[in-house]
């Protein structure tokens, strides 16, 4: 199986349900359901998740300053939208793979606000489609503010 491997450990979905506060008993255990938004914790997995700290690196998000966004960054997550065609199971490896989606435009009070997809099919290990997974995002384009663009 192809793309970046994810596996799916219980003590990981224990954690990732006591992080969003749901106590749900079917969360625990080596039989464990996953919640329904863990499959974001693959990035864990990716060792080029642009968001995660490298050790000898500088990090926009350290606090120690303004920071500065990687390639590409400035905007905003806008929506997030999760199709299970089957739960996901303590105990299986699932296998990402991310590619772009749709893209469009809309104007916005300040200026154009440009939208893009990305969707990630989560696959197990034979090959069969267990999540799909479509992030949204939205760069405005010019001045983000009214005061930004004194």
């Amino acid at each position: 199986m192809t793309g970046q491997p994810f596996p799916v450990e219980a003590g990981h979905i224990m954690l990732f349900a006591r992080a969003v506060g749901d106590e749900n008993p079917a969360y625990r255990g080596d039989a464990a359901f996953a919640p329904p938004t863990f499959t974001m914790a693959s990035a864990h997995y990716d060792p080029e998740y642009h968001l995660r700290p490298k050790p000898g690196q500088e990090w926009f998000g350290s606090g120690g300053g303004p920071g500065a966004m990687p390639e590409g960054g400035g905007g905003l997550h806008a929506e997030q939208h999760f199709e299970y065609h089957r739960p996901v199971r303590a105990g299986e490896t699932l296998y990402a793979h991310t590619v772009p989606g749709r893209s469009w435009e809309k104007q916005g009070r300040t200026g154009r606000l440009l939208f893009s997809e990305r969707v990630t099919e989560y696959r197990d290990a034979d090959g069969e489609r267990v999540v799909s997974a479509v992030t949204v995002a939205v760069v405005p384009e010019g001045p983000a503010t009214p005061k930004d663009a004194r």
